[in-house]
């Protein structure tokens, strides 16, 4: 019989990831609708309406041109972490294999030099 407890705690935090996604993607959706009607529904003229629209679009760019340099930054910067520690065991990896075949080698002529005593013996 499955143990139905373990299976819930494991799935739970992915689940909460994703309902947070959710929540988060509402509220950010929430407020962009809000203020585009505040703007719209503003006892202001058509032209300074026009303005601030074009201004917050402006700043809105801005951030987000910035927002995503961080984040494009952030991940060449795991990247290359990353890299450089699968460089470190690739290497790893490497000299071990090395060391097993110069272990290897010299068993081999070991086995070799057994055999040739042996058959001057005989």
């Amino acid at each position: 019989m499955k143990n139905v407890d373990n299976e819930y705690d494991y799935m739970q935090p992915t689940q909460m990831t994703n309902g947070a996604k959710h929540v988060l993607t509402g509220i950010i959706v929430g407020g962009v609708i809000g203020a585009t009607a505040m703007l719209f529904l503003a006892p202001r003229s058509g032209e300074e309406t026009r303005a601030e629209v074009r201004d917050k679009a402006l700043e809105l760019r801005d951030r987000t041109t910035d927002t995503v340099k961080e984040k494009v930054s952030q991940v060449v910067s795991k990247a290359s972490h990353l890299k450089g520690g699968v460089k470190g065991k690739a290497q790893d990896l490497k000299n071990m294999g090395q060391d097993l075949l110069v272990e290897q080698l010299d068993r081999a002529s070991e086995a070799v030099e057994a055999a040739k005593k042996a058959i001057q013996e005989l």
